[in-house]
């Protein structure tokens, strides 16, 4: 069909089957079969034939006003498909979480401005749920999620950056909140902050698991689909959390974070990538990724 449309279009642009038959490298009577077809797909004639050429009928007028921007539509998509075949890339599409950005994100993207000065950098502030959707919908390349990415792992390219502590995050006059560490069992009978599995998936889950290790299962109280409003519920009314430790590096007026010590409590920092031929951006960006989570953790 689409080497009918650009026949079809040469046609016109010749006005005369002969000289679009010439200028394809086609014979007359090739070029006349291919017409014939398309007006059969089409259900009507699409051109009218005469000694002096060739003109459009109101069908022909119609196919001829959209053909055009469905083969350059066409051209482009391959044009980008093949140059992200070949490993070649323009833009890199980023989701993250906006707590990781200034820790983890912008050293990497410093290394690969260094590398790749050409490539445009597009940065999404995503929660988790939303970063494995626009996986999903190609609209990202790359996401810096929690471990809810490893539940992508047969649709993406996964690695694990590091395996990070847990902390608990309590309200700021809790009576553990001015310990160095706690254990998970002295949470049972609180109130955990429950997340929404639209935007955190699978995170409830993970305090559970980690409660039932402790000997208890949590009660979950209002849910919240921010950061911000997670530290509100918890400083406003009692509430409290489990997190990764990096949160540790904001500061929050009212809430403190205090390291677990249980042994089992940890957490995953992954990073979730489109399959197929890695761009040579795309390498870069992820090693200078893991490169600076290494050197971070190690430093604490």
């Amino acid at each position: 069909m689409l080497a009918q449309l650009r026949s079809f279009l040469a046609v016109i642009e010749e006005g005369s089957l002969n000289r679009a038959a010439a200028r394809l490298r086609l014979s007359q009577p090739a070029l006349s079969r291919q017409m014939q077809a398309l007006e059969s797909e089409v259900g009507g004639r699409l051109l009218e034939r005469s000694s002096s050429g060739v003109q459009l009928t109101d069908a022909g007028h119609a196919l001829a006003e959209r053909a055009a921007a469905v083969l350059a539509g066409y051209d482009a998509a391959m044009a980008e498909a093949r140059r992200l075949a070949r490993g070649q890339k323009e833009e890199l599409r980023i989701g993250y979480l906006g707590s990781t950005a200034q820790n983890y994100i912008n050293p990497a993207l410093v290394a690969l401005r260094a590398r790749h000065p050409e490539v445009k950098v597009r940065l999404s502030d995503l929660s988790p749920g939303e970063q494995l959707e626009a996986l999903r919908r190609g609209e990202i390349d790359v996401a810096l999620i929690g471990q809810e990415g490893a539940m992508a792992s047969r649709d993406f390219y996964t690695r694990k950056l590091a395996t990070l502590p847990v902390v608990a995050i309590l309200p700021a006059d809790h009576p553990l909140a001015g310990r160095r560490k706690i254990r998970l069992e002295e949470l049972k009978g609180e109130r955990f902050v429950k997340a929404a599995e639209r935007d955190m998936p699978g995170r409830d889950r993970w305090i559970v698991h980690l409660c039932r290790q402790a000997g208890f299962r949590p009660k979950f109280t209002q849910e919240v689909d921010s950061l911000s409003q997670k530290f509100s519920l918890i400083s406003g009314e009692g509430a409290v959390a489990l997190d990764p430790a990096y949160l540790r590096e904001i500061s929050v007026a009212g809430v403190s974070m205090v390291p677990i010590a249980d042994a089992h409590a940890t957490w995953d920092f992954l990073v979730v990538w489109q399959r197929g031929r890695t761009a040579a951006p795309t390498l870069v960006f992820l090693e200078a990724l893991s490169t600076t989570v290494s050197r971070k953790c190690a430093a604490k």
